[in-house]
């Protein structure tokens, strides 16, 4: 092989060598913002990893508000009316947010199985449900009546 074919050989081996980590860097960038759904039932199940960035969702269970006096921290226990799941949040909840309606949060499962959430959605008018609730409500058979889908 001569010394131009062997260059020219060495450049493209040095491309494909750059295009291929910077691909792989990319990637593992994206992957740590994916934040899968899962429902409590999921949840229970085991299917969710532990102290893994993801979404739960349901509805807010009657009577399962509880909030700490003179702070931010809210407990309350979110359900797919098969399994409940309760959440740990620290800070101002939406103004929508209510017991009886469906929610979103995003956080983490700890070792007690409590999702400790760094953000929680609420929807945003009275036929409003999040998809991913909505349509585990409906798998599981407890769409509630009367609710909106979306």
């Amino acid at each position: 092989m001569n010394a131009v074919r062997k260059k020219r050989l060495l450049i493209m081996l040095g491309l494909v060598a750059a295009l291929g980590l910077a691909l792989t860097l990319a990637l593992l960038a994206l992957s740590q913002n994916i934040n899968l759904f899962y429902t409590p039932t999921q949840i229970a199940s085991g299917e969710a990893p532990n102290d893994t960035r993801i979404r739960a969702g349901g509805m807010v269970k009657n009577g399962s508000l509880k909030r700490e006096a003179g702070s931010l921290s809210v407990r309350f226990i979110v359900t797919d009316y098969a399994s409940d799941l309760a959440i740990e949040y620290q800070g101002i909840l939406p103004d929508l947010f209510r017991e009886g309606q469906g929610v979103v949060a995003l956080g983490r499962i700890n070792a007690k199985g409590v999702l400790v959430a760094e953000q929680i959605l609420a929807k945003h008018d009275e036929t409003y449900m999040p998809p991913e609730v909505s349509k585990a409500l409906k798998e599981s058979g407890r769409l509630p009546s009367g609710e909106a889908k979306p």
